[in-house]
């Protein structure tokens, strides 16, 4: 299972075009992800005081683009990338987070 932090309005959308692309999809070439243990760091390095966000459950066997363990610097651990759109039938469950 992996995890991805995104906002109501961005699901929203995915919802609408039966697709899901993250803005670092066209920045970086894929979209970031977490393991379960990662998502507190994530959320507090990156979205601190930031409202109407849900948690996206990913079962990486549902994936169809490649997915890559890959280096992150900035804190040196290993993060799960997804190189190209999420398929929704991936998402398995979604939390709001508080």
């Amino acid at each position: 299972m992996i995890y991805h932090v995104v906002t109501q309005t961005d699901w929203q959308f995915a919802l609408e075009n039966g697709f899901y692309e993250a803005a670092s999809l066209a920045t970086e070439g894929f979209i970031h992800t977490s393991k379960e243990n990662q998502v507190n760091g994530v959320l507090e390095r990156y979205y601190k005081n930031q409202t109407d966000l849900l948690l996206l459950h990913i079962d990486e066997d549902k994936l169809i683009p490649q997915l890559k363990y890959e280096n992150a610097f900035s804190v040196e651990e290993l993060f799960p990338h997804i190189y190209g759109r999420l398929n929704l039938d991936a998402v398995i469950k979604i939390s709001k987070i508080e």
